[in-house]
């Protein structure tokens, strides 16, 4: 060949590749923002600080190529087909997605033999990932026992659903559970700036409003998808309108709803707080429901508004309904559990039952109380027949002496006075007449009524 011919050959390779370049692009343009942002480094991962934070166990395993099979569960948006992604390119092994919901045992077969292949022939791992994998049902699940057993495979499988109850007992005890949380408003502010800079994203072509950026972080409730997907038609919105800079307007369109006026740092922060508890106290669970739902609207922490109903069960309800303090734990660890959007459910139960039981704040004038004694006395010696003797030198002391066991005597009790001398006979607790509050406030009368007037 000559050497025009060379040339010409060469420079049409050139133009070829370019060609090719240029398709690629174009591809990659034409994804989705959120696909284009996807983190392709452990570097890069925002969030889960907790399980992949410097040091972490799944971090070095990640460093030293010594992946087990893993379950990451976690709320949508939160990075696990991503992580699943990072570890597969850092670990150099071959990357198989697959979905529960389309694929059968006869794919699953099939991908197990080429990763047999590939092990046998070039030595390089395959890892599974099973996105939605709790939707397997127990045969398809059996199906990957002995192959993951046999390391002919690294299964990873992203589920939202608590793996305790979704995955089979003998699969869950072959993977490593590592769980994935919400991430945080400042998260997803971070991710939103990057996608807003970077070339693989808006490419600065666009500048975010603080406004529109907290509208976007908040509203996200830990989703770094649905942020990103609600900033992708943000900027198309304002580059429509012909403007450089995404307004609050666009973000509140893109969101399909009303971003609320609620700074979480600001006075409508606890004028909302306020108007919830004093809904709950008042026994209105119309306004309790409604200032509950203003709060999540506006991007409250669902974490937030659940401490202070378990605040408020003991302070504001307490024995007058115990079973009150149950349901505002219980709604707080459902939340955690199941997450948000379907979390509001247990929220909005909690909150109307806080609201119809009965109330009473004798545990908060209780611990008034008694600090103030405490304050006032100092720390007073505590009766000697209260005091334990583990020597003979304490027992010759008079530790303990006197002591009435109440188990030796009829219904477990027996008329005594447990306070120091300087303060016998106070009355810490005052018991109301609300609710089981009554009957406790009976009891007490009655008890109080058995000491002898020397006791009290």
């Amino acid at each position: 060949m000559g050497q025009g011919n060379v040339s010409i050959v060469r420079h049409y390779i050139a133009d070829s590749m370019d060609l090719f370049e240029q398709a690629l692009e174009k591809d990659e343009a034409a994804k989705p923002l959120a696909e284009r942002m996807r983190p392709r480094r452990l570097e890069d991962f925002v969030g889960q600080e907790h399980v992949l934070g410097p040091g972490s166990a799944l971090r070095r395993a990640i460093e030293a190529d010594q992946v087990p099979s893993l379950i990451l569960w976690g709320p949508p948006g939160t990075g696990k087909t991503t992580l699943a992604r990072i570890v597969a390119e850092r670990t150099g092994a071959v990357f198989v997605p697959f979905s529960a919901v389309l694929g059968g045992v006869k794919e699953i077969r099939e991908i197990v033999e080429a990763a047999r292949a590939r092990r046998k022939l070039h030595r390089q791992r395959t890892i599974l990932f099973v996105d939605e994998i709790h939707r397997f049902s127990r045969n398809q699940q059996d199906a990957f026992l002995p192959h993951v057993e046999a390391g002919t495979l690294t299964l990873i499988g992203a589920t939202t659903e608590n793996p305790s109850f979704e995955i089979n007992a003998a699969l869950l005890s072959r993977c490593r559970v590592v769980t994935l949380r919400p991430l945080t408003d400042e998260e997803v502010g971070t991710l939103l700036d990057r996608a807003v800079a970077s070339p693989q994203g808006l490419g600065g072509r666009v500048r975010l409003a603080e406004d529109a950026r907290e509208a976007l972080a908040r509203s996200a409730f830990g989703d770094a998808r649905r942020a990103l997907v609600a900033l992708e038609a943000s900027a198309a919105a304002a580059q429509l309108a012909g403007r450089a800079e995404i307004a609050f307007a666009d973000a509140e369109e893109a969101l399909q709803h009303k971003a609320l006026n609620y700074d979480k740092a600001g006075e409508e922060h606890f004028n909302v707080v306020s108007a919830f508890i004093k809904s709950l106290r008042g026994s209105d669970p119309d306004a309790a429901v409604y200032y509950m739902v203003r709060m999540l609207e506006g991007g409250e922490e669902p974490r937030f508004i659940l401490r202070r109903m378990v605040i408020f069960a003991s302070e504001d309800v307490g024995n007058a309904d115990p079973q009150a303090l149950q349901v505002a734990v219980s709604a707080l660890h459902a939340v955690e559990l199941v997450g948000l959007p379907e979390g509001v459910l247990p929220m909005s139960q909690a909150a109307i039952y806080l609201s119809l039981a009965p109330k009473s704040n004798t545990a908060i004038t209780a611990y008034a109380a008694a600090r103030k004694l405490v304050q006032e006395f100092g720390p007073l010696p505590v009766p000697l027949k209260l005091r334990n003797a583990p020597t003979r030198l304490m027992e010759s002391l008079g530790y303990g002496g006197g002591y009435r066991y109440p188990h030796n005597f009829e219904g477990h009790y027996v008329a005594e006075e447990y306070l120091p001398d300087a303060v016998r006979g106070s009355a810490i607790v005052k018991l109301s007449d609300s609710g089981r509050e009554r009957e406790l406030a009976e009891r007490l009368a009655r008890l109080r009524a058995s000491l002898e007037p020397g006791d009290k």
